[in-house]
C-alpha cells in the first residue's frame, strides 16, 4: 500500500500558524553571484552544468571564511542564450547599508572578487531576491517562482530568483538588499506592494521575518512594537541594548520619544518538520511578548 503523500512544509506551517517574526537568517553582509541555469540541491556545489563544483566550493569557502553570507541568483523566466555573470555585495549593518554591483566575464573570476565591493560600483537600486530553489525544497519552487513572477512584472530591473535563504516552511521567502530585510509567505501578500513599500522606506510587519543583521530577539521585539504602535518605517526602532536575564530577554529599542523596553519570553515549539525533505522532527525557538514599556 502506498503511503499518503506528505503535506508540503509551508502548508503545514500555515496550518499551525507558525510565527515568522524573529526568524530572519543571520547575515551582516551578503555576496550574491549570478549562476544562470539549473541548480542542484546545492547551487554552488551540485550544478555542474553551470559551475564546476570544485570552483564553487572554493568560492563558498572564501566568502564564508570572511563571515559573509553567499547565495546564487538568476533572472526569472526563460534563460538567455548568452550567459552573464553579474554580482552584488551588500553591507547590511544598520547605519552602514551599501550595495555594490558588477559583472565578470567568467565564473572563475568570482574567486578573485574584492569582497568589499571595490571591483564594482555603488548601486542606487536595491536587489529583491526571491528563493526559487526547487531542488532544495519543493515549496520554494512552487511558491517562490509565482511570487518572483509577480514582482518581476513590475520591477524587472532588480528582481532575481535566488538559492536557499533558510526558513523553507515560510516559503515564499524574500531578501531585500542592502538592508537585509527578510520576508516570508510573500506569495500570500501583494508581492509587488512589498517592494513599493520598501521604495517608500516602509515595510509590511505581517510578512517580515526580520532584518538579517539583527539578533533574533531584536527582530521579535521590533515586531511587537510595530504591532502595538503601527510604526512601519524601515529605519526606526534601532536596538540600544539586549540583556538575557534569568527568565526572559530584555530588549531596549530607540523610540521617537525615548527608549522602548520590550520583555520577551523564549520558548520552544512542538516538534515539527521544518523542510519538505526533513525526516526527523525538531523544535524551533519562539519568542512571546511579556511586556512593552514606552515613554
Amino acid at each position: 500500500m502506498t503511503a499518503p503523500r506528505r503535506q508540503p512544509c509551508s502548508d503545514q506551517s500555515l496550518a499551525r500558524n507558525d510565527p515568522m517574526y524573529g526568524t530572519a537568517s543571520a547575515g551582516l553582509s551578503w555576496v550574491l553571484l549570478e549562476l544562470p541555469g539549473a541548480w542542484g540541491h546545492s547551487a554552488f556545489l551540485q550544478s555542474p552544468g553551470v559551475i564546476d563544483p570544485q570552483l564553487g566550493r572554493a568560492i563558498v569557502r572564501r566568502v564564508e571564511s570572511e563571515r559573509m553570507r553567499i547565495a546564487a541568483i538568476r533572472r526569472h523566466g526563460r534563460r538567455a542564450e548568452a550567459r552573464r555573470w553579474r554580482w552584488f555585495i551588500a553591507d547590511s549593518r544598520e547605519g552602514s547599508e551599501a550595495l555594490y554591483c558588477g559583472e565578470v566575464s567568467d565564473p572563475r573570476d568570482y574567486l578573485d572578487l574584492a569582497l568589499d565591493g571595490g571591483d564594482g560600483r555603488l548601486s542606487t537600486d536595491p536587489v529583491v531576491a526571491v528563493c526559487a530553489h526547487g531542488k532544495h525544497d519543493q515549496c520554494c519552487a512552487v511558491r517562490g517562482r509565482s511570487a518572483c513572477a509577480a514582482i518581476a512584472k513590475e520591477y524587472p530591473e532588480f528582481t532575481w530568483e535566488c538559492s536557499h535563504l533558510g526558513g523553507d516552511r515560510f516559503a515564499a521567502t524574500m531578501l531585500v538588499l542592502p538592508e537585509g530585510l527578510c520576508y516570508g509567505r510573500v506569495d500570500l501578500a501583494d508581492s509587488a506592494e512589498l517592494v513599493r513599500l520598501y521604495l517608500d522606506g516602509r515595510l509590511d510587519n505581517r510578512f517580515l521575518r526580520g532584518r538579517t543583521s539583527l539578533p533574533h530577539a531584536v527582530q521579535a521585539a521590533q515586531y511587537f512594537v510595530r504591532e502595538a504602535y503601527g510604526d512601519d518605517r524601515i529605519a526606526s526602532l534601532s536596538p540600544l541594548k539586549v540583556v538575557r536575564e534569568e527568565h526572559h530577554i530584555r530588549v531596549v529599542l530607540r523610540g521617537d520619544d525615548g527608549p522602548i523596553e520590550v520583555i520577551l519570553n523564549e520558548e520552544m515549539s512542538e516538534p515539527l518538520l521544518s523542510q519538505c525533505h526533513a525526516k526527523v522532527t525538531g523544535q524551533v525557538r519562539i519568542f512571546t511578548l511579556a511586556s512593552i514599556a514606552a515613554p
